[in-house]
């Protein structure tokens, strides 16, 4: 008997309700899994399984996105995503480290891709041309591998980390429950689809509920904002540098432009931030403009989503929140003994959302999991009254100066207080007096001196917390989730001292 992935099996009850709409038009969940039936049967072509090949591919937010990522998983492949932003040689690592069988591309990247692959032999195919009489199917076991995404690569070379059918069916039911999804709701997809955010929080949950999933091919903040006036959406999610450019544009609007977007965007039930922390100045400002209290929550590629500010009940600026349905947390110290109070430590998640291994890399996956399964995020957090605030990634954003861990992230809070300031990078340099030296990059949105930001500053964070330099730059270099890259940051400020 053929197939048994529980998120495509349960469209069926969908039927005829939309599923999906693009610049295309509108997709019914039959739709869906008619055509993508039919692609299955052309990646098999004439095999029984895939076996857990993988399958890489590159599709604009779209139909054929979801339909070229079903049909692997009906197949029996392994999906690898690739990011549409990426430059040849970023494209070339992932081949290279996936070894995929087949790579697809819709039309207006095969110019790129289909070079690439002929260079490794790896078969081409259109998204235009899967499809095929459908055949029998292979069953799909939920153990089974389903899918790489590759890190962000902020401390390294990117790794693949690999999710089973299971570890998804487990992220996407989890939030399902925490945020109330239903079948009555509508959400717009503005994010890149080579993530987990766009992938499992958005298109995944929109599935599984019976829910509209509205994509646009690329975020483009006068249209999101004439989607959200519309008042037809009931959720969005975004990443922080997406608030701040919709801030951007509807400072920029008439008065009676920005009620008219109050009076749709009101309609929404739930807006999300996440993939990056989210500044305070921000969350004020975007409830301002909106009426809504952005929910933040935690997570990351190898474990799903693993805290959330509640979806009913007061949501704190700063905190990401509890642990979610069907997720275990704990802070643990440098001993490795769980602390208690409020003393910081490293968030460590165990339970059926946590990936199963970084693809080819054992010794990776044996360090990143304690003796007792408990997966290391490497971020620091600290508990106040049951909620979870963020430190920072404990190897960039946890400097140590003078003898005092710092967090970098509070101090860019702080700095983006500032009426000047737009955005704002704190990082660590080796310093032989202070260890680190506290150094900030910064990007105006007016005028200000460094002195006076500093004298500033001062007022406002305690001595140690104050940056010894204050460097001004056009723009921070971040990745397609809006994630600043420090090591980028770090080696910015050198260059110039």
């Amino acid at each position: 008997m053929g197939e048994s992935i529980s998120l495509i099996g349960r469209a069926a009850e969908w039927h005829d309700r939309v599923a999906i709409s693009d610049q295309a038009g509108t997709h019914t969940y039959a739709d869906l899994l008619a055509r993508s039936e039919r692609a299955a049967a052309r990646l098999l072509d004439g095999q029984t399984d895939l076996d857990e090949a993988r399958i890489a591919f590159m599709v604009e937010p779209s139909f054929d996105y979801v339909r070229a990522q079903w049909a692997i998983w009906r197949a029996g492949g392994i999906s690898v995503p690739l990011c549409l932003t990426h430059p040849a040689p970023e494209l070339e690592y992932v081949l290279d480290t996936t070894t995929p069988v087949i790579a697809i591309a819709s039309s207006i990247y095969a110019d790129l891709l289909r070079p690439l692959a002929d260079a490794r032999s790896i078969r081409f195919l259109l998204v235009e041309e899967l499809k095929q009489d459908p055949v029998p199917l292979p069953r799909i076991e939920p153990d089974r591998r389903a899918m790489i995404l590759f890190t962000s690569g902020t401390t390294g070379r990117p790794k693949g980390v690999v999710t089973t059918h299971a570890n998804i069916q487990a992220q996407i039911i989890s939030l399902v429950e925490a945020w109330e999804w239903d079948e009555d709701d509508r959400i717009l997809l503005t994010l890149p689809l080579h993530h987990i955010h766009g992938i499992v929080n958005v298109i995944g949950c929109a599935l599984w509920s019976g829910a509209r999933c509205d994509m646009l091919p690329a975020f483009a903040a006068d249209q999101v904002v004439d989607r959200l006036t519309a008042g037809h959406l009931s959720l969005y999610m975004a990443v922080p540098t997406i608030y701040h450019r919709l801030i951007t544009h509807l400072d920029q609007m008439s008065d009676e432009a920005t009620s008219a977007f109050r009076d749709g965007v009101g309609r929404l039930r739930l807006m999300v931030s996440g993939s990056a922390a989210l500044p305070v100045p921000v969350l004020e400002r975007w409830r301002e403009l909106s009426g809504h209290t952005l929910l933040e929550r935690y997570g990351m590629t190898e474990i799903g989503m693993g805290l959330s500010n509640p979806y009913r009940g007061e949501r704190v600026p700063g905190s990401v929140g509890m642990p979610l349905p069907g997720v275990d947390v704990r802070v643990v110290g440098d001993d490795g003994i769980e602390v208690s109070g409020d003393e910081p430590g490293e968030i460590q998640v165990r339970g059926p959302t946590v990936f199963l291994e970084y693809w080819n890399r054992p010794q990776d996956t044996g360090s990143a999991f304690t003796s007792d399964g408990w997966f290391r995020t490497g971020d620091t957090a600290i508990v106040e009254k049951d909620r979870y605030r963020i430190l920072g990634r404990s190897s960039i954003d946890i400097l140590k100066t003078g003898g005092e861990k710092v967090s970098a992230l509070e101090i860019e809070d702080v700095l983006l207080g500032h009426e000047a300031i737009s955005e704002a990078a704190v990082v660590g340099i080796d310093d032989p007096e202070w260890g680190q030296r506290v150094v900030a990059v910064l990007v105006q949105s007016g005028p200000v001196e460094a002195e006076e930001l500093k004298a500033w500053a001062k007022s406002r964070l305690a001595p140690h917390k104050v940056p010894k330099e204050f460097h001004f730059t056009d723009a921070l270099p971040r990745n397609a989730m809006g994630k600043t890259l420090k090591p980028e940051v770090v080696r910015l400020v050198e260059e110039r001292v």
